[in-house]
């Protein structure tokens, strides 16, 4: 990331931030959802092995009730009992063993020894039994038992629902055939949930889907159980529809193909459990990088953009409060800190040398102001001196003194005007010719001569742009008024637009144009002027001058 994309101190560190967050944040991200699917995972298998452990239960409960039935009928081979002797042993063993309700064996010598807990069983109903289960495939089991085969099913006799164990030719040849009925309640034991009772069913289903037994919160509803007919396979979880329309996770194990399987129901707590912790893991860490984020950012604007604005403020202040400076505190970090005080020095260095400046430009102007004052009294004392000069001459001589003397005092005049306030300023157009025609008229005109003016401007010019002005007039006026007696000058200064003004002078009758001197070509660019009509007939000339409104 380049920082210098960012133009503030506070972007560029709040971009910092952000450039070290986001990789934590991602991290975090892929270790919450690694997290969540090992959780998840975790939960799938425990829920296989729960169906698992269900349906190794029920597989040792039936080999146990298988060699129950052996052993008993082995017993009854071994004791030649048959007939009502036999009955009675037989019921009097069933009484002994909880959940045993009816017990029939066929030996091979032909005896039958049945015996029944229920008044509604019969021996031939047992008989009967039997032979319908003797026509059926053996129940298969895993290899190694030392078992004889048998076939463990679900009946209904009696009005009543039974587990039953049939085998059939035992190894030893003591028994032909052989049939238990157990009450299914005694299965309770089996399927006991322990503390996952409130969260967990399982049940025990038999061929055509019909339930043997099941255990679970409420001991009389099976609606948990998937609405559609399950046929399990090995290692099987899925999650379906139940007999109440909710969806629920199941899983099925196979307890003796193909007639009985466990299945058990999970609901959804720990996937929420594991939802909750996922979200946890994920929004905690963020939720800490967005307020490690907003602090940072306070931080940054309580103790570096406050203090750097603060400075700012007080450098903009200047132009309008000479007196301000960068604010100094306690608390300021040392490095800006260090800035503020650089700060005020220079701005304490830069008012004392403004002060010097000043004070040097004081003086300066006192020493312009002086030059100047001395300047006027100098060209004033030099008219003096052509004017009592001039009293000892006659004719031409006298004309020509009268003339540097006229044009020291446009000199005179300039400087009078500029400094009328103490200080260099520009000059007053009209004010200026008026004094200049003035003069004219008394240093230069003859008698039958007359000199006058028509002013109608108010603009102004620079001391460097005005003397050079009155030397044209007077330039013009004394070659008019030398060679022409009995004439009338009229200078005219008028305003052409906002910026430009015209100079003007005519005669009161045609004048024959004489030949300007070499430097009043020099006068009129020193003047900045333009030309703008020649010297024929009754007009003795006319320019244009550019000036500031």
């Amino acid at each position: 990331m380049k920082l210098a994309r960012f133009r503030t101190v506070r972007g560029r560190l709040l971009a910092l931030l952000v450039a070290i967050a986001l990789p934590i944040a991602g991290l975090t991200a892929v270790a919450a959802v690694t997290t969540y699917q090992t959780v998840v995972a975790a939960i799938e298998i425990a829920q296989a092995r729960t169906a698992d452990d269900f349906a190794v239960r029920t597989r040792v409960w039936n080999r146990g009730a298988q060699r129950a039935l052996m052993a008993a009928g082995s017993l009854i081979a071994s004791t030649g009992l048959s007939g009502p002797g036999c009955q009675t042993a037989a019921r009097d063993m069933l009484g002994r063993i909880p959940g045993y309700r009816a017990f029939h064996v066929v030996l091979p010598d032909g005896r039958v020894c049945s015996a029944s807990l229920d008044s509604e069983i019969s021996e031939a109903d047992l008989a009967a039994v039997s032979a319908r289960l003797a026509t059926l495939p053996r129940s298969i089991v895993k290899l190694g038992s030392g078992l004889a085969g048998a076939r463990y099913d679900h009946i209904q006799l009696g009005g009543r629902d039974h587990l039953a164990v049939h085998i059939q030719a035992t190894a030893d040849g003591l028994l032909q055939e052989g049939l238990l009925l157990v009450d299914p309640d005694l299965l309770d034991q089996v399927f006991e949930l322990g503390d996952n009772g409130g969260s967990m069913n399982v049940a025990l289903i038999a061929q055509g889907h019909a339930v043997a037994t099941h255990h679970g919160a409420a001991e009389t509803d099976t609606s948990w159980l998937p609405a559609q007919e399950v046929v399990p396979e090995d290692a099987r979880r899925w999650e379906a529809k139940s007999r109440a329309g909710s969806w629920r996770t199941y899983a099925a194990r196979l307890v003796t193909a193909p007639d009985f399987y466990v299945i058990a129901s999970f609901d959804d707590a720990p996937e929420r459990a594991a939802r909750m912790q996922f979200l946890a893991l994920l929004v905690a860490p963020l939720l800490t990088l967005l307020l490690l984020c907003m602090v940072y950012l306070r931080a940054i604007d309580r103790h570096c953009v406050h203090w750097l604005r603060g400075i700012e403020a007080a450098a903009r202040a200047r132009s309008t409060q000479p007196n301000a400076r960068a604010v100094i505190a306690e608390d300021m970090p040392s490095d800006i800190r260090s800035v503020a005080e650089a700060f005020n020095t220079m701005v304490d260095e830069q008012e004392v040398r403004q002060r010097r400046l000043q004070t040097a430009l004081d003086d300066n102007r006192f020493l312009v102001r002086e030059l100047h004052h001395r300047v006027k009294n100098s060209l004033q004392v030099v008219q003096s001196y052509i004017g009592l000069t001039k009293r000892d001459y006659r004719e031409e001589a006298r004309l020509a003194l009268a003339d540097a003397e006229c044009r020291v005092h446009v000199l005179s005049a300039a400087y009078r005007f500029t400094l009328a306030d103490g200080e260099m300023q520009p000059v007053r157009v009209d004010l200026f010719i008026e004094d200049v025609v003035t003069m004219i008229a008394n240093l230069i005109r003859r008698r039958g001569q007359d000199v006058s003016s028509r002013l109608e401007t108010a603009a102004t010019l620079s001391v460097d742009r005005i003397i050079p002005l009155g030397f044209l007039v007077v330039d013009v006026a004394s070659r008019v008024l030398r060679s022409n007696p009995e004439v009338g000058i009229t200078i005219i200064v008028r305003d052409v637009d906002d910026t430009t003004l015209e100079v003007a002078l005519e005669a009161d009758r045609d004048i024959a144009p004489s030949e300007p001197p070499k430097l009043f070509a020099g006068l009129v660019a020193q003047i900045e002027a333009v030309q703008v009509g020649p010297a024929e007939g009754r007009r003795l000339g006319s320019w244009q001058v550019g000036h500031r409104s």
